[in-house]
């Protein structure tokens, strides 16, 4: 039975995409140096002492094998496993492939193409979706466009991936342009974290990569983890920081000027599933281990400033934009934890879910909603505007399967991505507002303080001070008249 899963995605707000993207045109030499580099590359990897246990207790979860195989697919039917002992001259023709520069006179009808050019174009208010997609042997970013006015929603061009996706994170740091960039850090099931542009369409390789594994051909050293990446955090306050999570039992601090790990966390007992930098307390990272804790760090002084101890293996962990004294936990066996860092004990804790929370988000706008889904297939919303009391304001068993993902729109705080492993149906966008008992509680109830509305409240005022500025002057005209005619009946 061939996979069809969507294990992570990430939204990138509008205004931050190039308008056109950049197409990489390869000669058919330099495709085939890339092949027999990236050959190079396997069979060393083949020949290393220590390869990569690459991933089995994270697999099962996916129900995988290590390769990105299904774990029933047993069949070679293609001859598969001998692909790699065919002789390297069938890469050595490859310059002999046909090309066809110009326009193809079969194709008549030139609406098709202009279409195609004009969903190229990534408008102002466009967003970007980014998808981790494995179907069968295949693992895909997917970069699909959103646009909330035009409801449009399309796949504007797809990566293919060395690896099983894992984790998924937006960043512009560029090492080697101070301009803002537009890229997105992928953690896999190999030790290797790439880094994707964005901006770039037909790309056969990362941007860059941060680590490698030995190797004695090269007379070279590991750099990074020894084990597969979970979950990867970008530092918003220093955007040079990269944290990543791995089964390893780690946690590194990347210095992306010069693709180095600066700084390792080891004071755990298990694998490293998930951690999230501070909003704004620049050295503040949270963090959430399969030994039970959650642990925050002082990345400055090096030190285990706080730990938690909780029901079950950490999912994921969050914190509270809006009270960034406050941050969530959710647990393998369900629950959701609430903690004020301050204290030694949660605020409050819930048994949200029958099974793993793999899906845990605050609105980006509106004050209070939280939304959490999971692997039992079940999407729900969450009124935490009490800190002592949470309050289930809506659920749904959804068609996607076991949900293994879920983000925020950063633009509009009413609009999530969700994932899962149904194959029919595994990826949707939820737009929270469709549902009347949202609408009545967070919209009507006014808990959004949205830059629309922010907006519109500027305008409204800007027109009453202009109408009372064209009101003093009509006045001040009247007054100005009265008194003329006053002077004029004074002299006759």
């Amino acid at each position: 039975m061939k996979v069809n899963i969507i294990p992570c995605t990430t939204w990138v707000k509008r205004g931050v995409a190039a308008a056109v993207p950049e197409k990489v045109e390869l000669k058919a030499d330099e495709l085939e140096k890339i092949i027999k580099e990236t050959q190079a590359d396997l069979g060393n990897d083949n020949s290393d002492e220590e390869d990569s246990d690459v991933m089995s207790k994270v697999a099962s979860q996916f129900n995988v094998e290590s390769n990105g195989e299904s774990s029933t697919a047993d069949i070679d039917e293609y001859n598969f496993k001998t692909y790699d002992n065919e002789s390297e001259d069938m890469y050595c023709h490859i310059t002999n492939l046909a090309s066809f520069d110009g326009k193809d006179p079969l194709v008549t009808n030139d609406e098709d193409d202009d279409s195609d050019k004009e969903d190229d174009i990534i408008k102002a208010d466009d967003n970007l979706v980014l998808i981790g997609h494995v179907e069968g042997d295949a693992s895909i970013l997917e970069v699909f466009v959103y646009n909330e006015s035009e409801g449009s929603f399309y796949c504007h061009h797809d990566i293919l991936l060395p690896s099983f996706p894992l984790c998924i994170e937006w960043l512009n740091y560029d090492p080697v342009d101070p301009k803002p960039g537009n890229y997105c850090a992928i953690g896999n099931m190999t030790p290797i974290i790439e880094i994707w542009d964005l901006d770039v369409v037909d790309c056969l390789e990362p941007a860059y990569k941060l680590g490698c594994k030995p190797s004695k051909k090269k007379k070279q050293k590991r750099i990074g983890h020894r084990d597969a990446v979970l979950d990867v955090s970008w530092n918003h306050n220093y955007i040079h920081v990269l944290a990543s999570a791995s089964v390893d039992q780690t946690v590194l601090l990347w210095d992306l000027e010069n693709c180095k790990p600066v700084n390792k966390l080891d004071q755990f007992n298990e694998k490293v599933q998930t951690l999230k930098w501070h909003p704004c307390e620049t050295h503040q990272l949270l963090t959430g281990c399969a030994d039970k804790l959650v642990r925050l760090f002082d990345c400055k002084n090096e030190v285990l400033a706080k730990n938690w101890t909780v029901s079950g293996e950490v999912e994921r962990v969050l914190w509270n934009h809006y009270d960034q004294n406050y941050c969530f936990a959710s647990t393998d066996n369900g629950y959701i934890e609430y903690f004020d860092i301050r204290e030694d004990k949660p605020l409050w804790q819930i048994k949200a879910h029958e099974k793993e929370i793999t899906g845990l988000s605050l609105s980006t706008s509106c004050r209070g909603l939280l939304i959490s889904c999971s692997n039992d297939g079940i999407i729900k919303i969450w009124d935490i505007l009490d800190q002592k009391n949470p309050t289930l304001i809506w659920e749904q068993t959804s068609n996607l399967g076991a949900i293994q993902c879920l983000a925020a729109n950063p633009d509009n705080g009413f609009v999530f991505a969700v994932g899962g492993d149904n194959k029919e149906h595994n990826f949707k966008v939820l737009d929270l507002v469709e549902i009347p008992i949202v609408r009545e509680r967070f919209i009507n109830g006014k808990r959004v303080a949205s830059k629309s509305s922010a907006m519109e409240f500027k305008q409204e005022e800007m027109m009453d001070v202009t109408e009372d500025m064209e009101k003093m002057e009509v006045e001040s005209m009247e007054s100005s008249n009265v008194k003329r005619n006053r002077q004029m009946k004074e002299k006759s």
